[in-house]
């Protein structure tokens, strides 16, 4: 397999993974249990944003990159892939920050709703059979 197939690969599970920090509470308000894997994941996703860090991904695709004779990209991947169709002049601290809020916030909002959702269905007394 070529190095530049593992780097889309590597792109398109970051991509799957930022959806995932993102809407991930929809899945949540199908299957209850998918809960223990977005949680992890929202608090992974939002701390890298707030502390300024930087996913172990990019630095994967941009090695796999390199050596398909590519070159690698500088930042993380939300500056290249999102805020560089976006924001052509990048990514600053404070828009980094916001992301992160961003995130938890949208989840808290999602959570809320279904918790609001799985407390009025058990509330509801039983449907009469017909």
């Amino acid at each position: 397999m070529s190095y530049r197939v593992l780097a889309d690969a590597v792109l398109l599970l970051h991509a799957a993974f930022v959806l995932f920090v993102v809407f991930g509470a929809v899945l949540v308000a199908w299957r209850g249990w998918i809960v223990w894997l977005h949680v992890p994941t929202v608090a992974w996703g939002a701390w890298i944003e707030l502390v300024g860090g930087l996913c172990p991904l990019t630095p994967l695709e941009n090695r796999l990159r390199v050596l398909a004779g590519e070159a690698g990209y500088p930042g993380g991947f939300i500056e290249h892939y999102v805020f560089g169709a976006l924001y052509p002049e990048g990514l600053t601290r404070n828009i980094q920050i916001a992301l992160g809020v961003g995130a938890l916030a949208v989840n808290v909002v999602a959570y809320a709703w279904v918790w609001r959702r799985r407390r009025a269905s058990q509330a509801r007394p039983p449907a009469l059979p017909r």
